[in-house]
């Protein structure tokens, strides 16, 4: 088990397409643990293996117990293959990125998603998301495509630098998803 390095924008990986993984083996389970021990130690809500500089199609999700209401369950998904099977709605709301150390901008998103996707145990599996679940599994699937939240972004004017040492935490309690129609 390791912290990785988590590679910045700038670095071509981050905007390469990351390639599909055909089988699951016990290199990719230590990948995915390795990604685990990265995204504790940075902090994070989730993680893409393009971000720790690895072309394979998987990503790692992980919120708190209650992140958005106080009696809502810890989330912890490891996904294979992921890919949005349906999307529905809309959502306005900030979001920052462990590769854009500091930015944060508000990014329109799907307001409700199911995705397929592979565990670990290539199993398939179904997740039915919403609110801010839907907007990080579309964060995170977006990586895989070479897609960073600044690309997104619709109004330039919300793109904002926060210093590390006034680092506000940008999270769905403190900063709700505006919701539009």
């Amino acid at each position: 088990m390791a912290v990785l390095t988590i590679i910045t924008e700038g670095d071509p990986r981050l905007r390469q397409k990351a390639v599909r993984i055909k089988s699951i083996d016990d290199g990719l389970r230590r990948l995915a643990r390795d990604m685990w021990d990265t995204l504790q130690a940075a902090n994070g809500v989730g993680l893409a293996a393009p971000q720790v500089g690895v072309l394979r199609r998987l990503i790692i999700v992980h919120i708190p117990a209650g992140f958005e209401q106080e009696d809502d369950p810890e989330i912890k998904l490891t996904l294979v293959n992921p890919e949005i099977v349906k999307a529905s709605g809309r959502q306005v709301g900030p979001e920052g990125c462990l590769s854009i150390p500091g930015w944060v901008g508000d990014v329109p998103r799907a307001m409700n998603v199911t995705v397929k996707a592979r565990d670990l145990d290539d199993r398939e599996v179904r997740i039915k998301a919403s609110g801010f679940l839907a907007r990080v599994l579309q964060h995170e699937i977006d990586h895989l495509d070479g897609i960073l939240f600044v690309d997104r972004v619709e109004d330039r004017s919300t793109l904002r630098y926060i210093p590390e040492d006034e680092e506000e935490e940008v999270t769905a309690p403190q900063a709700a998803a505006r919701t539009a129609e």
